[in-house]
């Protein structure tokens, strides 16, 4: 967990350790998510601190997918405890419906909703900007510029909640999610609220007619948090009058700072923080465009606050050009920026971004294999995918398409139907197990129903591997490790009504590959066919575990540096040498998996025990 600095009750945090040692520190009492870069350490921050500090009495829940963990966690809210739900800007729009919902309702608790955003994108499918969902739903939100202004924000936002009786969402980025700060921790407070739900059906259950009066509601609610101190904007160098002024929000704040002070123009501008963006507050938006004529707005990825001051004449931001509408406000571009806004020369020059090596599955990894034998069963097939490692199967031409959550399944539907019946390719859409119980679930229920002609591969490595290996509902285990029920993938997936469903092990090439030419034969005969391709995650096991079951393998000197191995395997161990003109082995990213062996159309590669090897 986090290092604690000698002699003082201080840790080096992240920026998601803080937002959770935030929710504890003030009475949180329940906790739920599901995970996602960036936001997926909170829960399991949260529950590291339940443990350490004795928390009995609080939950920690990973959910099945963002829906049911805002739900769980907002029914605790109005039964009136504290409570917080978490996850990334993507998880929000799973989570909308009850999210605009619960804005109407109101809440009894205080609620934080906590969507981590991926400006850039890093890890995402978009940058959108959670602001405008906030905005949307009408719930106000906070903008952290650090990881110790995170964890400051949780009570804040607690006390605004429940002040207002409203949901309130703290909106960190990707800069504050992974940064660390020295942060001293303070008191956690233990929260021994009794949940007292007090029924009232026109409000907790309201029908159209009364929302609509609730809806009255919140917008009077609105008026007066925009009227909040504790949320107002700050002006960070008061002393100094100008007619320029430059707004910051989030990240882009915490960068500001410093670039305004090593310009050397602090003395010349004027800084106003806002760290409530929306509502953004009714005052500061008067003072500002009474007292300040040129105004720059910086903050990610949205002009939230610039559309909020609605004066395109005097305020440059994103609307306007001045400010790029997409990606990152990195330092450097920040710098040009406001030495451009000031007539000021830059020190900054925009680093060009040069070409990486591409990611790829890790050495060993199931996925690899199960995408391999994939090609080998259906070699004119469409591929559908979707969210997860395996997206990198694009990299062996295995995957064809990837749009969200749980779509693989409706999008080979959508090919299915668009294709005549006797020029139909085949079609396999390929999903992980914690996707397929997230958003696969419903899709293949309506592929049965429809009986859809395609094959459906679960790629079932036992763990959520793209986020930090998460546990899944099939796991056993809770977040803090504890056993569960443990949910039977096989058992699911029939009770779906699939009548064809074969669980084998990807890394036994030989017999994986006639076990999906099956059947694939069969879901173009028949219909809908899953087959559970179950191997685990390297990273989640024991070494030992490693060495019992993964062998040696070499490379002999039969190689001829034709190279099929690594355009159509892709595994990271495997290198050409261009002077040998043949394949050798990185030992060390070699996991001796063994699935090379039947890669290679030549045969020069095999087990170590058996090998006349030149030596690699």
């Amino acid at each position: 967990m986090s290092r604690v600095a000698k002699g003082h009750d201080r840790s080096l945090m992240l920026g998601n350790e803080a937002l959770a040692r935030g929710l504890v520190e003030n009475g949180c009492r329940m906790a739920t998510s599901y995970p996602g870069t960036p936001a997926s350490e909170i829960l399991s921050s949260v529950a590291a601190w339940k443990k350490s500090e004795k928390l009995d009495r609080m939950h920690v829940q990973w959910a099945v997918n963002e829906k049911v963990a805002f739900e769980i966690a907002y029914t605790g809210s109005i039964a009136g405890l504290r409570t917080a739900v978490a996850m990334k800007q993507v998880g929000l729009n799973v989570a909308s419906d009850p999210f605009m919902s619960a804005a109407y309702l109101g809440v009894k608790g205080g609620f934080l909703v906590i969507s981590a955003d991926d400006p850039g994108p890093h890890s995402s499918q978009t940058e959108q900007d959670s602001r405008l969902y906030a905005m949307s739903a009408k719930v106000p939100v906070l903008d952290p510029d650090s990881p110790g202004q995170a964890r400051d924000m949780t009570g804040v936002g607690f006390r605004l909640s429940e002040e207002f009786e409203i949901p309130v969402m703290i909106r960190p980025t990707t800069r504050v999610c992974h940064a660390r700060q020295d942060i001293e921790k303070k008191k956690v407070q233990r929260n021994n609220v009794e949940a007292v739900f007090e029924k009232n059906p026109a409000r907790w259950a309201a029908t159209p007619k009364f929302r609509y009066k609730l809806h009255n509601q919140l917008e009077e609610k609105l008026k007066k948090i925009a009227l909040w101190k504790e949320t107002a904007p700050v002006c960070l160098n008061p002393s100094v009058q100008s007619k320029k002024a430059i707004i910051v929000s989030g990240v882009s704040a915490a960068h500001a700072k410093d670039i305004v002070r090593e310009l050397g123009v602090e003395g010349i501008i004027t800084l106003y923080q806002v760290i409530q963006p929306y509502p953004l507050h009714t005052q500061f938006i008067e003072m500002v465009l009474k007292k300040h004529d040129d105004i720059l707005v910086l903050e990610e990825t949205t002009g939230v606050i610039e559309m909020q001051l609605a004066r395109s004449d005097r305020v440059k931001g994103k609307n306007s050009g001045h400010v790029p509408e997409t990606g990152e406000l990195l330092p450097e571009i920040i710098e040009k920026i406001i030495a451009d806004f000031l007539s000021v020369k830059s020190g900054s020059k925009i680093l060009e971004t040069k070409p990486g090596r591409r990611p790829t599955l890790c050495a060993g990894c199931p996925h690899r294999a199960s995408f391999f034998a994939i090609k080998k069963a259906a070699p004119k097939g469409i591929y559908t995918s979707d969210i997860g490692c395996y997206t990198l199967g694009m990299n062996l031409k295995a995957v064809d398409t990837v749009l969200c959550m749980g779509a693989a399944i409706s999008q080979a539907a959508g090919f299915a139907h668009a294709y005549d019946d006797k020029k139909r390719p085949p079609i396999v859409a390929t999903m992980g197990d914690s996707t397929f119980f997230h958003a696969g679930i419903p899709a293949l229920i309506d592929a049965v129903v429809q009986n859809i002609p395609f094959l459906l591969v679960i790629l079932d490595n036992r763990t959520t591997a793209m986020t930090g290996n998460q546990p899944t509902p099939a796991s056993g285990k809770d977040v803090l490790g504890e056993p569960v029920t443990a949910i039977d993938i096989e058992k699911l997936v029939k009770g779906c009504g699939i009548k064809y469903c074969r669980t084998a092990n990807p890394m036994e090439t030989d017999k994986f590959i006639p076990l999906l030419k099956k059947a694939v034969k069969y879901s173009q005969n028949n219909g809908p066919a899953v087959v559970i391709s179950r191997s685990p995650c390297l990273l989640s096991l024991p070494n030992e575990e490693l060495r019992e079951n993964y062998k040696r393998v070499e490379i002999t000197d039969t190689c001829d540096g034709c190279g099929y191995c690594i355009s159509h395997f892709e595994c990271p161990a495997m290198v050409m040498d261009k002077e040998k003109e043949k394949v050798t082995l990185d030992r060390s990213l070699c996991t001796g998996c063994g699935v090379c062996v039947h890669v290679c159309p030549k045969k020069s590669i095999v087990p170590a025990e058996s090998s006349n090897v030149e030596g690699s």
